[in-house]
């Protein structure tokens, strides 16, 4: 398995111990905090339905606070808003614009207040219906606004009420101390609605933060201990088949068992260089140099490199086995991706030669990029030895790479065995 496609496998199986539902696939990094919205927007939407239900039914039964002209759009500027916010909240669509928009109008409500009530007679004891609103709108920016915007609207709007009842009252006397009474009511209810918002946001964040660092923890375990699975897969194999090639190689003595060995090691330099890839070696079909170039262009396009394979291909050149053909396109194709990733894709280009005397199949990789010392890639770095070199050797085939500081050229070839 190719490194992109472990670290894809690693972090679906890290997703798969994670419930799956509509909120989880917004993202890893929300599934507490939307869950937390989702309450407090449903709890907002039932408290407003409450408060806005008792205020609405104070405002019908006393018309005589405002002034005929005034009563009626006053009532629809109000609760309109705050009707719509109530359905958002309940239904959990749109719920940040249409408390917004609610905590936006109320303010107006009140400023326009002292015109729509004056001349008309104030009691002293009883609030207005418009009391009533006060802390609904103050919720409402805690669903709408950021932080800094919360505390204006929950501090800001409870002092607007009492300039607005005192206007109302001529600043009379009587009128102080139940305003008093009134603000500080509303002050520490606000108070109270914003921590709690805060607090139970703050929590989910840190839920959220937490969970992802661990989901990342077990992701970097689960990709470590595929690697040690894989290095202990790869000793077996050398101890298996490359040790059992050597030691029937060392003991052939007839034509016989050594073509028998010949046969063990190519298999095992196959199976080495196919420990990367969950691919077998495919039919022996003859395949011409043209289809090799253009499943080197598909492969590479999978990789997400785009590159357009130059084709010199005499008339009479000649076909080539299928396990073969299927064996260069790989090693090409892991060639491609070390430019990709090595050198950036600098100057990536891909030739394929085919010749008629001597009957070969050439391909070329190239890139611009830094280069490398290969006797300085550790040992136990499968994408050169196994995938370029051991996977071409094993159909016959050779291989050479030439890397200074201009770039890396990859040579691979296969030559059609004498007749």
């Amino acid at each position: 398995m190719s490194e992109p496609e472990s670290a894809r496998a690693v972090l679906a199986d890290a997703w798969g111990h994670i419930p799956q539902t509509r909120e989880t696939t917004a993202g890893l990094g929300s599934f507490t905090r939307l869950r937390i919205e989702r309450i407090i927007s449903i709890v907002v939407g039932l408290g407003s339905l409450v408060l806005g239900t008792q205020a609405f039914l104070a405002a019908l039964g006393s018309s005589y606070q405002e002034r005929p002209e005034w009563h009626l759009p006053l009532l629809l500027m109000t609760f309109v808003p705050l009707a719509g916010m109530i359905l958002a909240c309940l239904f959990g669509r749109g719920v940040r614009v249409a408390a917004g928009i609610f905590a936006i109008i109320y303010p107006l409500a009140l400023l326009l207040w002292p015109l729509a009530t004056s001349g008309a007679g104030a009691d002293s004891v009883a609030q207005p219906w418009i009391w009533y609103l006060v802390n609904v709108a103050t919720v409402a920016s805690v669903l709408a606004f950021t932080l800094p915007l919360q505390i204006v609207w929950t501090v800001g709007l409870p002092l607007l009420f009492g300039v607005v009842r005192l206007i109302q009252g001529d600043f009379e006397r009587i009128y102080w101390f139940t305003v008093a009474l009134d603000v500080s009511f509303a002050l520490i209810l606000g108070a109270m609605l914003l921590t709690l918002g805060w607090v139970f946001r703050s929590v989910a964040a840190n839920v959220d933060e937490t969970r992802a660092r661990a989901v990342q923890s077990y992701a970097a375990a689960a990709a470590a201990d595929a690697a040690e699975q894989e290095r202990v897969a790869v000793a077996a194999l050398m101890h298996d088949s490359v040790l059992a090639a050597l030691i029937a190689a060392e003991r052939a003595h007839t034509p016989r068992q050594q073509t028998l060995a010949v046969a063990m090691a190519r298999e095992a330099l196959t199976r080495l260089a196919n420990t990367e890839q969950d691919s077998g070696e495919g039919s022996d079909e003859p395949r011409d140099a043209a289809s090799l170039a253009d499943d080197i262009e598909r492969a590479a396009l999978e990789l997400g490199v785009s590159v357009r394979a130059e084709r010199t291909i005499a008339e009479k050149a000649p076909s080539m086995p299928g396990r073969a053909a299927r064996a260069l396109v790989l090693a090409a194709t892991q060639a491609v991706a070390n430019a990709a990733q090595h050198a950036a894709g600098s100057g990536l280009a891909v030739s394929v030669e085919g010749d008629e005397d001597p009957p070969r199949v050439v391909v070329t990789v190239r890139d611009t990029g830094a280069g490398f010392d290969l006797d300085r890639v550790p040992h136990d770095r499968l994408g050169i030895r196994a995938s370029i070199f051991a996977r071409v050797a094993a159909v016959g085939g050779t291989s050479a790479i030439d890397s200074d500081a201009d770039g890396t050229t990859v040579r691979l070839e296969w030559h059609e065995a004498a007749s």
